[in-house]
Parts: structure tokens; C-alpha cells; sequence
């Protein structure tokens, strides 16, 4: 077990706020972020909440919520009369969250990396016109890469955004900087949060099907291979933004999804 007292490197740095975005989102974004990083060693006691309110120049009510939520993800543990303490063992984050592909199916002992295939503008599908709310003639981005564990195959993202003014009338800024980002060896979705903004109210829905030809050619398989697809939308500012298609290979491996009983 470590022990500091002295200010952490990683809560010297500015909090940094999206427009919109909940201060206990911010706080809980940087101290999961230090703790998966490893920036906070496992076993390593925080400090207090005062100390961390100061730190972060925020009032402690909302590093007091980031803490409960970063201990029901299994990320801190208390130790009542002592203090809260990273935790001995990273739990490995399921689909509970909106957080990028490439985060949801790391494995921490494998290298994940991904591919860019391609960016294109293209008339809207069912699939995209459903969970965006655009008309069947509007256009919409897609963007298609390929996840690599170790260099191998192991699922197909197809990410979907709304064109001309369905996205700048919502995001302005989105729209200016989505040519910058689809360069990026990320998703799309990885590159928006990195960048600030701020995805809620989403819907992950999980489907088994065959690959398919075109599937299959990309991931290694028979086209005949059972695969599992993660469909995700979500909203920003209260609109629908963002449509994802994830197909998994099998042998991926689990995932979980944190429960909670309500009573």
C-alpha cells in the first residue's frame, strides 16, 4: 500500500470543462482516467475530499458524487476511518458505460489498435435515418475501421454522423473539426471525447447474427461465423448524434454490464 500526502501531478492540472458537462462527470473522467492509466498506483490511497476539492479548484460536493460513482465501478474502495484507495485490481469495464469501442473490448494484457478504412459522405440508410431522426434524403458521414488486438482482427466499427447543417445546427464545433479527427487512428466517438465533447442519454442494443461476406473478409472468418453486434446511439444536447455499428468476432472474450439493485 502507498500513502501520499503531497499534491499528485495528475490533480495539479486544470479541470477542464465541456459546455455542459456536469463537474462530477469532469472529476470522475480524471481520476479514472489516473487510476487506468496507472498515474494512481493500485492500493494507492487519494486524498481526502477537501484536499482533492482544492486541488481541482471545485466544491466538494460534486468530487464527493465522482467519488461514490468511481466505487461502484469498482475503481476505489473505502476504508472506513482511513480513506478511499484505488483499488488492488482494475475491473475490466463493460457496455454500463458510453465510452469507445476500442475502450469497451481492451484487454489489458494486448495491445488494441485501430484502422481506418474509410470516410465518406453517402444518402442515409434505414439503419442511420431510424436512429439519427433524418430524413430518408438527407446525407450523413460514415465512418469504418477495423479493431486490432495484437495486430489481429477482432471487430468492425461503423460510426455514423449527420451532414451539413443536421450537425452544425447542433454542434458547430463537431462539424468544424470532423474531417480533422476521422484522420485519426481512433474512433470517431474516441476522438469527440478527447476533444471535449459530451455524449448522453445512449442506447446500446446486442444482436447474434452470421458475419456476412463483407464482414467476414475484414475479421478472418468464415462468412458463416457467429458474431455479436453492438448497436449504439447517442444523444448531444439532447439530439440524436451519433449512431455506431460494432460487430465482434467470437473469441473476443466476456464483457460485463455493472448491476445495481434498486432496492
Amino acid at each position: 500500500m502507498t500513502t501520499r500526502f503531497e499534491p499528485h501531478p495528475l490533480l495539479q492540472q486544470q479541470l477542464h470543462l465541456a459546455v455542459g458537462q456536469p463537474i462530477r462527470v469532469a472529476v470522475y473522467t480524471r481520476l479514472a482516467e489516473g487510476i487506468r492509466s496507472g498515474a494512481f498506483r493500485l492500493g494507492e490511497m487519494l486524498p481526502r475530499e477537501t484536499e482533492l476539492s482544492a486541488m481541482l479548484g471545485v466544491s466538494r460536493t460534486p468530487v464527493r458524487e465522482a467519488l461514490m460513482l468511481l466505487e461502484e465501478d469498482g475503481l476505489l474502495v473505502t476504508r472506513r476511518g482511513v480513506g478511499r484507495f484505488v483499488t488492488d485490481s482494475i475491473p475490466h469495464g463493460g457496455l454500463e458505460q458510453m465510452r469507445p469501442f476500442e475502450v469497451v473490448l481492451a484487454d489489458p494484457t494486448a495491445t488494441m489498435t485501430v484502422q481506418p478504412l474509410r470516410f465518406e459522405l453517402e444518402k442515409v440508410t434505414d439503419f442511420v435515418s431510424n436512429r439519427l431522426a433524418l430524413d430518408q434524403t438527407a446525407n450523413a458521414w460514415i465512418r469504418e475501421c477495423v479493431l486490432l488486438q495484437n495486430g489481429l482482427p477482432v471487430a468492425t466499427v461503423q460510426e455514423h454522423l449527420p451532414a451539413g447543417r443536421n450537425l452544425s445546427d447542433v454542434s458547430a464545433r463537431i462539424a468544424a473539426e470532423l474531417l480533422e479527427i476521422a484522420a485519426e487512428p481512433r474512433t470517431l466517438f474516441a476522438s469527440m471525447q478527447a476533444n471535449g465533447h459530451v455524449f448522453t442519454n445512449g442506447v446500446c442494443q446486442i444482436v447474434a447474427t452470421d458475419a456476412g461476406p463483407t464482414r467476414a473478409k475484414l475479421l478472418n472468418v468464415k462468412p458463416s461465423t457467429a458474431v455479436l453486434i453492438f448497436t449504439q446511439t447517442a444523444e448531444h444536447g439532447g439530439v440524436p448524434l451519433y449512431a455506431a455499428k460494432c460487430v465482434v468476432a467470437p473469441g473476443h472474450g466476456s464483457l460485463s454490464i455493472m448491476q445495481h439493485n434498486p432496492n
